[in-house]
C-alpha cells in the first residue's frame, strides 16, 4: 500500500532577497533557496510550497504581510494569471538593475570574465561607476507598454476559469476565450480582454471577432477533441502604420470564412494585409502552410533608417522594433567597419541585420538555417538596391566549414546572433578557424552566451559589453558582446 505523501509546509513570514535569472524571486529558508513567482526583493510574505528537493524549493505567496518599499502596482487584470509580463510589480528601474546583473552574473560565472570593478547598485543606473569594459548602462525601452509588433492569439472553447468561477454552483454560459494560454497547461487559454504589449488596434479586432463569433454561432476550437472553426489569430504591426491580420481557421467553410473576413475588413479599413490560413494539422504552426490573401498585399513595410523591410505572414522580426534599432546600432558599432570589410552574418534570419550593416562594408555574407528567411533576405536586399550581400541556407554547423571559409574568404568581422541555446561547437571551431579581427556576439540568453565566449577565449578577448532591454515587464534581456583577436 502507497504511503500518503507528508504534506508541504507554508513557511511563514517569509522576506525576499533576490530575484533569480529565471525572473522568479528568492527567499533562503534555512540555507534552502525559495523560488517564488511574482513576488518581488523587500516583500515579507508567507510561501506554499509547491515543490521540495535536497537543495531547494519552490512555492507561491499565500498571503503578504509586508510590501516592499519598491513595488510597482500591476495595471494589467490578468496580471498573476497571464504568462507574460511577470514584472510589472517591479518599478522599471529595478527591472533594468536586475537584467543587467543577470548579464554580469553570467558573464563573471559562465564566461570567466574579469568582472566590474564597481558593478552599479540598485539604486545607481546611472554606469558612472562601470569601467569601459561593461560598455553603458543597460538600455531601456522608451516604451514600456504597447512596445510589440506583433502577437498570436488562440481561440479555445473551454477558457481558462477563476477560483471564484470554479466554485459557483452555477454553470458558466460563455466559454468562449480568444487569447494566450496559461503557463504549463497547453488546453487552457486565458480571454484577454485587454493587453498592454501591442497597439490597442490588436485588443480592438480581438474583441471584434470574439463579439462576431459568438453573435453568428461560430465555433471555437477545442484544443483537446481538435475541432472547431476558428483557431488561431496573429496580428502584426509596423512604424510605418501598416497593419497584418491573419486569422487561421480548423477547416474550410467558404461561406463562414468570407462572411467574417468581409466584416472585419469593412470594421477595419487600417489593414493593409488581411490573411487567411487554413490549418487542419495537429500543432499551430503556419511555417508549413499555406498562406492566402484575402485582401490587401501580402506583407507589409517596416522601416529601419532608409530601409524598408518587407515583413510576410512567416517573416521573422525583432518583435519590438524601436529596441530593434538601438540594438542593430550597437552591433553596427561594436563592428566599427570601415567599408573594406568581408563580414559574416550568422544566423542572420531574414538579413535584417546584413542589410542594415551592408553599406559599410565591402560584402556581406549571410548565413541561416530556414530557406524560407533566406529568401526575405534576399528579397529585402533587392527591394532596398543592395548588391553586395550574398545569402546561404542550410545548417550553420554544415554550411561554416573550413572549405566555405576558404571559398568564400576570411572574414574581417563576424556578427553572429544565434538562437536561445547559442552556438553549437562546431560552429565555434569554425570562428576560432577563420580567426576574424572581430566579432560581435548578439544574444537573447546571456547564460549560453556567456558559455560560448568562455570557449572563444582561447583567441579572443572581450572588450565592450552592452545590455539592451527589449521586453519590458519580462525577466528576459538581450547582450551584445564585442570580442577582439588577441
Amino acid at each position: 500500500m502507497a504511503k500518503n505523501k507528508k504534506p508541504l509546509p507554508i513557511l511563514e513570514k517569509i522576506l525576499i532577497t533576490d530575484i533569480a535569472a529565471e525572473g522568479k524571486a528568492i527567499a533562503k529558508v534555512n540555507d534552502l533557496v525559495v523560488f517564488v513567482p511574482f513576488a518581488v526583493p523587500g516583500d515579507v510574505v508567507d510561501i506554499q510550497v509547491t515543490r521540495k528537493k535536497s537543495n531547494f524549493m519552490e512555492g507561491r505567496v499565500v498571503k503578504t504581510h509586508e510590501f516592499a518599499k519598491e513595488r510597482a502596482q500591476p495595471f494589467c487584470e490578468h496580471f498573476g494569471v497571464c504568462g507574460g509580463c511577470k514584472w510589472q510589480n517591479l518599478p522599471y528601474e529595478q527591472q533594468l538593475f536586475y537584467k543587467q546583473k543577470q548579464v554580469i552574473d553570467n558573464l563573471v560565472r559562465i564566461g570567466k570574465i574579469e568582472a566590474p570593478l564597481n558593478p552599479p547598485s540598485r539604486g545607481d543606473l546611472s554606469g558612472s561607476t562601470t569601467p569601459p569594459l561593461w560598455g553603458e548602462t543597460i538600455v531601456g525601452s522608451k516604451k514600456t507598454t504597447f512596445y510589440r509588433n506583433k502577437l498570436e492569439f488562440t481561440f479555445s472553447n473551454k477558457r481558462w476559469r477563476t477560483p471564484e468561477e470554479m466554485n459557483a454552483s452555477t454553470s458558466l454560459s460563455d466559454q468562449n476565450a480568444v487569447g494566450f494560454h496559461i503557463p504549463g497547461m497547453f488546453d487552457k487559454v486565458l480571454d484577454i480582454r485587454e493587453c498592454y504589449l501591442q497597439d490597442n488596434i490588436s485588443n480592438d479586432i480581438r474583441n471584434f471577432i470574439r463579439s462576431y463569433a459568438i453573435d453568428n454561432n461560430l465555433n471555437f476550437f477545442d484544443i483537446k477533441q481538435r475541432e472547431g472553426f476558428l483557431r488561431n489569430m496573429i496580428v502584426r504591426t509596423a512604424t510605418t502604420s501598416e497593419l497584418m491580420l491573419i486569422v487561421v481557421f480548423f477547416y474550410e467553410d467558404k461561406t463562414l470564412r468570407e462572411n467574417l473576413l468581409n466584416a472585419i475588413a469593412e470594421k477595419f479599413p487600417q489593414i493593409t494585409s488581411l490573411l487567411y490560413v487554413i490549418n487542419s494539422k495537429a500543432n499551430d504552426t503556419i511555417t508549413d502552410q499555406n498562406v492566402c490573401v484575402f485582401r490587401g498585399k501580402d506583407h507589409i513595410l517596416e522601416k529601419m533608417e532608409n530601409l524598408y523591410f518587407k515583413i510576410g505572414a512567416k517573416s521573422f522580426y525583432q518583435t519590438n522594433s524601436e529596441q530593434a534599432y538601438e540594438l542593430y546600432k550597437i552591433a553596427r558599432n561594436f563592428a566599427g567597419l570601415t567599408g573594406n570589410e568581408l563580414v559574416y552574418d550568422l544566423y542572420t534570419g531574414t538579413g535584417t541585420i546584413a542589410n542594415f550593416v551592408a553599406k559599410n562594408t565591402r560584402q556581406v555574407i549571410g548565413i541561416e538555417y530556414v530557406p524560407e528567411a533566406i529568401e526575405d533576405a534576399k528579397i529585402n536586399a533587392e527591394y532596398n538596391k543592395i548588391d553586395n550581400t550574398l545569402f546561404f541556407a542550410g545548417d550553420m554547423k554544415d554550411v561554416l566549414n573550413s572549405s566555405f571559409i576558404e571559398k568564400y574568404g576570411k572574414p574581417d568581422v563576424i556578427i553572429t546572433d544565434p538562437p536561445r541555446a547559442g552556438m553549437h561547437t562546431d560552429v565555434i571551431d569554425a570562428i576560432l578557424f577563420a580567426e576574424p579581427e572581430k566579432i560581435v556576439y548578439v544574444s537573447c540568453n546571456p547564460a549560453t552566451q556567456a558559455r560560448d565566449l568562455n570557449l572563444l577565449s582561447a583567441k579572443y578577448e572581450v572588450v565592450a559589453v552592452q545590455p539592451v532591454d527589449m521586453f519590458p515587464h519580462t525577466h528576459h534581456v538581450e547582450n551584445v558582446v564585442k570580442l577582439k583577436r588577441k
